[in-house]
């Protein structure tokens, strides 16, 4: 058994301070020891994909970061570290606990997810070692896991079995919820039948009018968002996603929160949005003001088929307020990017720009750059390094 802070302070010297994570009571010293670190960035996510998008995030940056998680919380996660970390190369280090081991008695729910955790990660292609339980230890491991970082550009995982950390109480309980002011936000008026509606592409064609690349950073998520901002313009500062469905904005979050110098704006699709709709609430606690999140909202998964999502029932803006976003914008106009981007507004800041469905097919390219070529591109170009 170790110390958290026997970890905690040789794992400072490969440059990690910054934890996301999902609670688990085997991690439970661990995590609160790193809750009330002052040296140490912890964000509290609301399931383990995001954790993992957060890190990838950081990573983007250039640093490194942890992603911890219960073994059931791999199934979260199995999309961003195949779809992102793997595909984009963007290394983290994994904590995860070992549910349902073997030799454990546990509960019934952790009993099949015990049997295939080890077989889970090496099909995800993410080697593990146990999480040392001697303090002597720990420098050979992070050693390993560096090694193996600095060779794939992937992550490595830390298992973590029961009673591994000694007990630590946790002393900060505080929410993590910045402090607001007012938010004043307005539902979008109804658009009349005869005015006419903005496109994905002209949408996009203005954001990129409106940005300048030698300080702003612009992520779109994976379909069509990001093949059409490819066809407006092919940037140094853009990624498009390729995968990782709804992961745009944490990752979004991570590398805004390392590197504050910089505007990062995402865009997002209402699917996109949909299928994770708590990272709406993680990046509006946790939100730098140089965030702005742009959501696009067709009310369809155009790039599959065009079948319908629910977005005609609600209103992301209204969520955005209610989660907390400094500035909440919602309307079927133009002008809505430059509310956005505008140097009064204050960040996070929030966006839902009602679009029409339909595009230009026969020029709608596929980015011709790879997902690693465009990392490191855009990482060579942010001052972050390319590998």
């Amino acid at each position: 058994m170790i110390e958290a802070d026997d970890f905690i302070d040789r794992a400072a010297a490969y440059g990690y301070d910054y934890y996301a994570g999902v609670p688990c009571s085997f991690l439970t010293p661990f995590i609160n020891t790193v809750i009330d670190a002052e040296r140490l960035t912890y964000v509290s996510a609301a399931n383990e994909g995001d954790a993992v998008a957060l890190a990838a995030g950081r990573a983007l940056a250039g640093g490194r970061a942890v992603a911890m998680m219960q073994n059931s919380g791999l199934g979260n996660a199995v999309s961003p570290l195949t779809s992102l970390n793997w595909v984009f190369e963007l290394p983290i280090l994994l904590i995860v606990t070992w549910r349902g081991a073997p030799d454990v008695s546990d509960e019934p729910q952790h009993a099949l997810m015990g049997r295939i955790t080890t077989d889970m990660l090496e099909t995800m292609d993410v080697p593990w070692e146990f999480f040392p339980d001697e303090a002597e230890a720990i420098d050979a491991a992070l050693a390993r896991a560096e090694a193996h970082m600095n060779e794939t550009g992937r992550p490595y995982c830390l298992l973590m079995k029961k009673n591994t950390v000694a007990p630590a109480e946790l002393r900060e309980s505080a929410s993590p919820s910045q402090s607001r002011g007012a938010i004043t936000y307005r539902p979008a008026p109804r658009r009349p039948v005869d005015a006419p509606g903005i496109s994905r592409r002209d949408a996009l064609r203005d954001l990129v009018a409106s940005t300048d690349p030698d300080n702003s950073v612009i992520i779109a998520s994976t379909g069509y968002a990001g093949r059409e901002l490819f066809a407006v313009a092919d940037r140094p500062n853009h990624l498009y996603m390729v995968g990782s469905m709804g992961c745009a904005p944490l990752l979004g979050l991570g590398l805004a929160s390392a590197r504050p110098d910089l505007k990062v704006i995402v865009v997002d699709g209402d699917g996109a949005a949909l299928m994770r709709l708590g990272g709406m609430a993680t990046l509006a606690a946790y939100g730098p003001t140089n965030l702005a999140h742009l959501l696009l909202d067709n009310g369809m998964h155009e790039s599959t088929g065009g079948q319908a999502t629910v977005s005609a029932g609600l209103s992301f803006g209204a969520i955005a307020a209610a989660c907390g976003y400094r500035t909440v914008h919602e309307g079927h106009e133009r002008s809505l990017i430059d509310q956005l981007l505008t140097g009064s507004t204050q960040g996070p800041a929030f966006a839902h720009l009602h679009i029409e469905p339909g595009v230009d097919k026969a020029n709608l390219p596929r980015p011709n750059v790879s997902p690693i070529d465009v990392r490191t591109r855009l990482m060579a170009h942010i001052g972050a390094g390319g590998s």
